[in-house]
């Protein structure tokens, strides 16, 4: 200790950066948070403030920088050039931060990301991809809970979730909205007697629907899509029902029946030709995948890693 101490009153003090040349670190805090979430209400949810809070700390933080960080568009938040390159810089630091500590502290942080999502998104469009995001960070653990549940993030020490809702519901910026038609296995429109050449040819098929909650028609997915085609609900031959949207999707593959199909989830079956769309007309549900984050996923990189990786897999669909 005297030998520390006798070596830090010889050394020539380092200069350091002054503190007026630094923004103040809850403000860093706040705008890495709007930053990855593009949403001031979002990154308020992440960090226990207000809406009104976060937004007095982004405006404090552009005054002090004399630069605006985000264009601010009705329903929608974007960074600017001056933000990304701040983005950047406080993503650097933070990690470099953790890393110091790490190795002060003498322990490797644990290193795992915990999501959640619905069966649907995680079997149709998810796991498929996931591969991509594991081979780019070795020693990271995923842990991922596919559940129809919507679980409380913090209690269920979740780092990212990705939910099923209605657009109108202001989350925030989608991976990506939802558009419905009906598909099928090729040989329901190339063989058979009734093939499927118009709407009204539907009526000689089997539905392949997913449960829906006590009340609504079996056909409320399809409601979109009707509409855009200008035709009643038709009465299908029968129905098979299913728990799980997965199981109706692989029944449709199977040639069972006709399913409405869930774009994007269903792109890639499209593309393999498993499944095919008999008639022209994509409706938009007015529903959409959205992401957010826990409190958590703050300090946890590999957690951010992941929401830009789904960000930038939901750019290619």
């Amino acid at each position: 200790m005297q030998i520390w101490n006798a070596k830090l009153t010889s050394s020539a003090p380092s200069a350091g950066v002054p503190r007026s040349e630094l923004p103040r670190l809850d403000l860093l805090r706040s705008f890495e948070a709007a930053a990855r979430l593009l949403s001031f209400t979002l990154a308020a949810q992440e960090l226990s403030l207000t809406q009104s809070a976060v937004s007095r700390q982004i405006q404090m933080l552009e005054s002090d920088l004399a630069v605006t960080l985000f264009e601010r568009r009705h329903r929608a938040l974007t960074l600017t050039e001056a933000g990304k390159v701040m983005q950047r810089a406080v993503v650097e630091s933070l990690e470099r931060l953790r890393d110091a500590t790490a190795r002060v502290r003498g322990t490797a942080p644990p290193r795992q990301v915990a999501i959640t999502t619905t069966p649907s998104f995680a079997s149709l469009w998810l796991i498929p991809r996931l591969a991509k995001f594991t081979a780019n960070h070795p020693g990271v653990d995923v842990r991922l809970s596919a559940t129809m549940e919507v679980l409380e993030l913090e209690r269920a020490r979740i780092d990212v979730a990705v939910r099923f809702s209605p657009i109108a519901k202001g989350l925030g910026k989608p991976l990506f909205e939802e558009s419905v038609l009906p598909v099928c296995a090729p040989q329901l429109i190339t063989k058979g007697v009734h093939r499927l050449e118009k709407p009204a040819d539907l009526q000689h098929h089997t539905l392949l629907a997913f449960e829906t909650p006590h009340g609504m028609a079996l056909t409320v997915d399809w409601t979109p899509w009707f509409e855009i085609m200008g035709v009643s609900d038709l009465p299908m031959k029968s129905t098979i029902r299913f728990t799980q949207y997965a199981d109706a999707v692989a029944a449709a593959v199977a040639g069972q029946g006709v399913v409405i199909g869930r774009m994007p989830l269903l792109n890639e079956l499209m593309r393999a030709g498993k499944l095919v769309a008999p008639f022209q007309g994509l409706a938009a549900s007015e529903r959409g995948f959205f992401v957010a984050t826990s409190t958590r996923a703050t300090g946890n990189l590999d957690a951010q890693d992941f929401v830009r990786w789904l960000r930038a897999e939901a750019e290619l669909v």
